[in-house]
């Protein structure tokens, strides 16, 4: 029982069969009566052509939102394992081995970045600086106020790893290593940094918990009697 690929295509493409509430739908009755071969052909066919009926009419969008809907996928596929992989790549020998590294430190956070030429992606702890930071856009413009300040931001790839504190502690820490990543290249970006304060350690820390009160300076409510 011979049967071309592309007349089983158009055979089945005209069948209409009931739609069912079951989560698992039924194979078409046809395919049961062919061989295993011509069974096999048939399902690469419909699977064929359910792809070319299921792709987006890309050729009607502008190119900015084809380019949009490139690079989104692009980024998806970057993510878990393959992230982490794709960050060793670029970092071999690891984060020591590499020529422009820094550390800032916030609070109890420390953070070791280093720079690389590229196009200004940020990763901290082999993850995406937006999934670490959780979207928060202030968090998130930490990392690259230094770049900003200098034009670099589409220059340079930063790669972080930090750990301590909480995530606004290690955000403003990760600002202050990549100010100081970027005076180690250049001493000429040394002054529109320091103007803008961003090579400046800040030293304010958790004040300790006093014996006798309940925080460091709240005390109990006093009674007379």
């Amino acid at each position: 029982m011979a049967l071309s690929v592309s007349s089983l295509a158009a055979a089945f493409s005209h069948l209409s069969l009931p739609s069912t509430s079951t989560s698992k739908p039924h194979p078409a009755p046809l395919l049961r009566l062919l061989p295993s071969a011509s069974r096999r052909a048939a399902r690469l066919a419909l699977r064929a052509s359910a792809a070319e009926a299921a792709e987006p009419a890309e050729a009607g969008l502008p190119a900015e939102e084809v380019v949009a809907v490139e690079e989104e996928e692009a980024e998806d596929q970057l993510s878990g394992m393959a992230l982490r992989k794709y960050v060793k790549q670029r970092l071999p020998g690891g984060f020591a081995a590499q020529r422009i590294t820094a550390t800032g430190r916030r609070k109890t956070a420390i953070a070791r970045v280093v720079l690389q030429e590229g196009t200004g992606k940020v990763f901290i702890n082999f993850r995406d600086a937006k999934e670490y930071l959780q979207s928060n856009p202030m968090w998130m413009e930490y990392c690259k106020v230094p770049l900003v300040t200098l034009g670099f931001e589409n220059n340079y790839d930063v790669f972080v790893k930090v750990h301590g504190g909480g995530l606004s502690g290690q955000a403003q820490a990760i600002c202050l290593g990549v100010a100081r990543a970027l005076v180690k290249i250049s001493n000429a970006n040394k002054v529109p940094l320091r103007s803008e304060g961003l090579l400046t350690r800040d030293t304010r820390i958790v004040e300790r918990k006093k014996a006798g009160l309940r925080k460091a300076r709240k005390r109990p409510q006093f009674s007379k009697r």
